[in-house]
């Protein structure tokens, strides 16, 4: 079995830095990382209009049931496949290299907390929480330099769907994490205390293994 550790928060919080600083604490050879993001529902069937359309930070968005088998394949010890998404063609396309288990799954997305289902099967839940002004400066940087985006689109999507899902769904899940981080990655206290108490796990079940 493994220890499968959810990192929640809004777009641009800091969710990926701080779960790639608990990859490095807890060695990559240990740990498999698995993206919310890469279980978008497959819209390259869509016509333009229903694209359009579509809400990417709405629950409906994500292909839930999915990643739900998914993770506890890997929680048992089996191989899942490794997805992605592509944004650009609307499409989730499956990667030459399978996820294959290790002794700890790190889960990182907007809304993993939001989804009981998904919470039953987290051993610990963090939600990394950032000021929004931050957060929409982050994301805006990132949709212009990295997706070409323009000004206008982005900021016609963060107020239609961003900051309103953000408040209806994100933002209360919080309520469920074990753990609210402050600043993110440059959290040191959050992150030795998660390390910690991951390694504390991991040996609790090696010594309970029979043999």
């Amino acid at each position: 079995m493994s220890v499968l550790i959810g990192v929640a928060g809004g777009t641009g919080s800091g969710k990926t830095s701080f779960a790639n600083r608990l990859l490095e604490r807890l060695r990559e050879e240990r740990c498999v990382t698995v993206a919310q993001d890469a279980y978008y529902k497959d819209g390259s069937t869509l016509d333009p209009a229903a694209r359009a359309a579509i809400n990417y930070d709405h629950p409906d968005a994500f292909d839930t049931s999915l990643l739900i088998q998914d993770l506890r394949d890997l929680k048992a010890g089996r191989p899942v496949p490794h997805l992605t998404y592509d944004h650009a063609a609307y499409s989730r396309r499956v990667l030459p290299d399978a996820l294959t288990p290790r002794p700890v799954v790190i889960l990182e997305g907007i809304l993993i907390l939001a989804e009981e289902p998904l919470r039953r099967l987290m051993d610990i839940k963090l939600f990394i929480d950032t000021d929004s002004d931050v957060r929409i400066l982050r994301r805006l940087r990132r949709d212009l330099k990295e997706r070409g985006r323009s000004f206008e689109s982005v900021e016609r999507q963060y107020l239609s769907s961003v900051r309103p899902m953000h408040l209806e769904f994100v933002e209360p899940s919080k309520r469920y994490a074990d753990l609210i981080v402050p600043e993110g990655a440059e959290n040191a206290v959050a992150l030795e205390a998660v390390v910690a108490r991951v390694d504390a796990m991991l040996r609790a079940a090696a010594a309970s293994t029979p043999g």
